[in-house]
């Protein structure tokens, strides 16, 4: 029985829509990653509130306006959670499911936000700001795998872009709920509360979603597996994809009843997988793409743009250009492939932070601000989607769980260096120089993607698996 493949042309309404698929229920599987992927919209929402909350909470904390660390460490302490959230979740995942993980992340991160909005210092909102990270760490872990586990080869990497735009999709929205509150009482307060609604909205959908079938055959639980893969497939598809499930399900029962961290580096066609897909998500970090998205209105007012409102506003365009790009990038990671898209987007990077830094080099704040969308604009359908992608599709599933949370916690360690040292190192060596630096580390991310990252465009599961097994005897 052969896969069938998809037509060159790959954009996500012709893939949802394509008669030649063999599956059944395109809107099904949409729906569940559009749910799952409620947990970008978290991440992503996160990310971007805090930009704009920073600068009334400076106005109401005198102590934080006074210092730049606490102001890194009201921006950093969710990656600290996250870091925790994501080392776990890997764990968790393999051990209770995705969805029972999905529903603890969305309580936790509920709490987060109760704890913030009702902080009456800066030091009670940090440990609501610890709340939130577990939450999104955990979240960051679980929705890129289970829109994986539920999506056809074909259009996989397409699926978990979706929770990339759902990130991006969430910055927009953040901007836009800053802009909105910026003349309410207790404008910052509302900003981060209002965060609570999307985690409810996933908490009562998640309840009526399916367990992930990759993970239910893994736990010999097969009549509920083929239940799910049923409402997704096509009858002659789906026997196909019971019998592959089948055989990688034993295979990676007998390797071994339990893996821990450690076995990640004992074998060494896992070891190449993880280098890849965590370098990935440390390069996505260390080019700094969270380091725009958080601090986006106060790079604005580094460039001269001063006033609070024109920040935001101005911001708000930089997101935008987020959420252009990564639909750009759904509609071509699985035509042009995962590794020449991240290729193209590091150079065009490297160059755009060349510019912006330029441009503060010669305080011309117009100049900055096209840098600051030049980057977006080539960092977005790249190096968004692709290390996120590559880590859903990568690992075996035995070491999916763990792989992808060890993956992930090396995104949000990356992430923390970046938040929580950006303004002190501006201080230190002026905006231009640390443009400039993160250029460099662009160019560097370029030599390790076309050393270590392999091509996986429309490979089923067992297909890259045998690929690292093949890449470990070969470099034996």
């Amino acid at each position: 029985m052969t896969i069938q493949i998809l037509p060159e042309s790959s954009a996500l309404p012709e893939l949802l829509s394509s008669r030649k698929m063999s599956y059944c229920s395109n809107f099904y599987v949409l729906g569940l990653t559009l749910t799952a992927g409620i947990g970008g919209l978290l991440f992503g929402y996160d990310t971007g509130v805090i930009s704009g909350a920073l600068l009334y909470i400076k106005d109401d904390f005198k102590v934080v306006k006074d210092s730049n660390f606490l102001q890194e460490t009201i921006v950093s302490m969710a990656l600290v959670g996250a870091i925790i959230g994501a080392a776990t979740g890997g764990w968790m995942n393999d051990a209770y499911g995705r969805k029972k993980v999905t529903l603890l992340a969305d309580v936790v991160f509920m709490l987060g936000s109760i704890v913030m909005c009702a902080a009456p210092n800066p030091y009670i909102l940090i440990s609501g700001r610890f709340l939130i990270g577990l939450g999104v760490g955990v979240a960051s872990v679980t929705a890129p795998v289970y829109i994986a586990e539920i999506s056809p080869s074909e259009i996989r990497g397409g699926l978990v872009s979706m929770n990339v735009l759902m990130i991006t999709g969430g910055q927009f929205l953040s901007y836009l709920i800053n802009l909105a509150f910026t003349e309410v009482a207790g404008r910052w307060r509302w900003m981060l509360g209002v965060s609570a609604v999307p985690a409810v909205l996933q908490f009562f959908l998640m309840l009526f979603l399916p367990e992930s079938p990759r993970w239910l055959f893994l736990k010999r639980n097969r009549s509920e597996a083929v239940s799910v893969l049923s409402k997704i497939y096509e009858p002659h598809r789906l026997e196909e994809e019971v019998g592959l499930l089948s055989v990688a399900s034993e295979y990676d029962l007998h390797r071994k009843d339990a893996v821990v961290h450690l076995d990640v580096f004992r074998s060494k066609d896992i070891r190449l997988a993880f280098i890849a897909g965590a370098g990935l998500q440390g390069f996505q970090q260390l080019t700094g793409i969270n380091t725009v998205m958080y601090y986006s209105p106060t790079i604005v007012q580094m460039a001269g743009f001063s006033s609070n409102q024109l920040a935001l506003l101005l911001s708000l365009f930089v997101a935008a250009m987020n959420v252009i790009g990564t639909i750009i990038g759904i509609n071509l990671i699985d035509r042009c492939g995962r590794r020449p898209l991240a290729l193209v987007s590091l150079a065009g990077a490297a160059i755009s932070l060349a510019v912006l830094s330029a441009a503060f080099s010669m305080k011309i704040g117009p100049a900055a601000v096209l840098g600051l969308v030049l980057y977006i604009a080539f960092f977005a359908p790249g190096m968004g989607p692709v290390p996120w992608a590559v880590n859903a599709e990568i690992y075996p599933e035995q070491f999916r769980g763990i792989c992808g949370g060890m993956a992930a916690t090396v995104n949000w360690i990356s992430n923390l260096v970046v938040a929580q040292t950006f303004l002190s190192v501006v201080s230190a060596i002026g905006a231009a120089a640390t443009f400039f630096s993160l250029a460099v580390v662009s160019v560097v991310a370029i030599a390790f993607v076309i050393a270590f990252v392999p091509e996986t465009k429309g490979m089923r599961f067992d297909q890259v698996e045998r690929m690292w097994r093949e890449k470990a005897q070969g470099s034996a």
